[in-house]
């Protein structure tokens, strides 16, 4: 069961970080984003609030949906959804899609850590889940690191759009591994 709970792990890292990247995603491309979009500062205020509100909303919701269909499953929910929302991003073309786009992703999103937290109960003794959850949160840091300049270079090449279809995608490989393995 050793080897097994810290593939688990790893793969909860892993979620995590690419749930930093989606989100990360945006803030790095606003400049290019608002040159094509012509956002004015307040609407790129209710694109954040967008975000923001939804993900609080999202815990409440979330958090129920995962104890009751439990990790395997609400995990490849939220992870399916977020990737969805980040990839169909790609379509916005105004303030609205774009918040709509940005408000779906936060109700995804959100699942995150209520799973994260759940699949460390489940696969670790009480001793060391305090360190298998500071690990899988290094996510957050790592995705935080290496997020701007990997996006930085994709956007000069593919553009601001391709960038969230790539980190869409990263969330569906993900949930091909994580469904037969859990």
């Amino acid at each position: 069961m050793t080897r097994v709970r810290w593939w688990m792990l790893a793969m909860v890292f892993f979620a995590t970080t690419i749930n930093y990247l989606d989100r990360i995603v945006f803030s790095v491309l606003i400049p290019e984003i608002r040159r094509e979009i012509h956002l004015t500062d307040q609407q790129y205020g209710f694109v954040n609030g967008a975000f923001q509100i939804a993900y609080t909303v999202g815990f409440l919701f979330m958090g129920k949906f995962i104890a009751r269909y439990g990790t395997r499953i609400g995990y490849a929910v939220a992870i399916v959804w977020w990737s969805l929302a980040a990839g169909l991003t790609t379509l916005a073309r105004g303030a609205v899609s774009l918040g709509f786009w940005r408000g779906m992703l936060g109700l995804a999103e959100s699942g995150n850590f209520p799973a994260a937290i759940k699949s460390v109960s489940e696969w670790f003794p009480k001793k060391d889940r305090a360190l298998a959850t500071g690990l899988f949160n290094a996510g957050t840091n790592v995705a935080s690191m290496i997020g701007p300049p990997i996006f930085a270079a994709m956007v000069v090449s593919l553009g601001w759009r391709s960038c969230f279809l790539i980190t869409a995608g990263l969330g569906f490989v993900w949930v091909v591994l994580w469904l037969p393995n859990y």
